[in-house]
């Protein structure tokens, strides 16, 4: 069997160190992909009865979702560990590369953008296949969406932007003024910003902060043979796409200026 020699360029890696187009790729799909698993796993594990974890509660969702993150950017390490389009836009608007040696260009923006988006809906199948049995099982309208994607406590479509603009913000703001990406933060940083970031501001809306956490997981709830799923919601779906996106470029504007970054 052949063995790639050290520094020996392969499909994933070039000769200079620099991950290749489907390295950067692989390394957003598989880091994405576990984040979805373990959050949305999280998610279900509370949410549907017969789970053990039932009625954990909000805490363990927090802190589930904090420890997705730090599992996520552990393995995702070569492209910098976005998992996130907002991390993305954030990095181009800063002028940022988006890792070492990658310049934030749009050919590569869509390549990030198209891994984080399968990542997400692989993660998301993962989920329903870990939990067939219990999505089986009868349960209170929203209840299975809410385990693939975010929902407001109260609806009021504004002001749930307004919220996910703000958490956004800040983890795109930490981000940014830290001049790293997620990785060069490390994954133990980012995951803890991302457990303040749903406790303190998660309530309103479930603090999607994520395009692709919410849109791919939809997806998947859409067309998951899942009985009594109820509907996808697509009509609040934009919320978690824009409150983000906004969130991201406010973030990326706004805390180079305040730091003189």
């Amino acid at each position: 069997m052949d063995v790639l020699l050290a520094g020996e360029p392969s499909a994933l890696m070039g000769a200079n160190g620099v991950p290749t187009a489907l390295g950067l790729f692989a390394s957003e799909f598989l880091g994405t992909a576990v984040l979805i698993l373990l959050g949305g796993g999280v998610c279900a594990a509370t949410a549907l009865k017969k789970s053990h974890a039932h009625g954990a509660g909000w805490v363990a969702i927090a802190f589930g979702w904090g420890l997705a993150v730090f599992a996520a950017v552990y393995v995702s390490g070569p492209s910098g560990a976005h998992l996130n389009p907002a991390v993305t836009i954030g990095q181009w608007v800063a002028g940022n590369e988006l890792t070492k040696g990658v310049p934030a260009t749009f050919g590569y923006m869509l390549i990030y953008f198209a891994a984080q988006l399968l990542g997400a809906f692989v993660g998301a199948v993962g989920v329903w296949l870990a939990y067939k049995k219990q999505f089986d099982e009868p349960a209170e309208d929203g209840t299975k969406l809410g385990v693939f994607s975010t929902g407001p406590a109260i609806h009021a479509p504004v002001w749930n932007v307004v919220t996910e603009i703000l958490g956004t913000f800040i983890l795109i703001g930490f981000v940014v003024a830290s001049g790293q990406t997620p990785s060069g933060l490390g994954p133990l940083a980012v995951a803890f910003i991302v457990v303040g970031i749903g406790l303190s501001l998660g309530g309103p809306t479930g603090y999607a902060i994520n395009p692709a956490r919410d849109l791919g997981p939809r997806i998947a709830h859409a067309v998951l043979p899942i009985p009594g799923k109820g509907s996808s919601n697509w009509a609040y779906a934009w919320v978690p796409i824009v409150g983000p996106i906004i969130g991201a470029v406010a973030a990326a504007l706004i805390v180079p200026a305040l730091l003189g970054i």
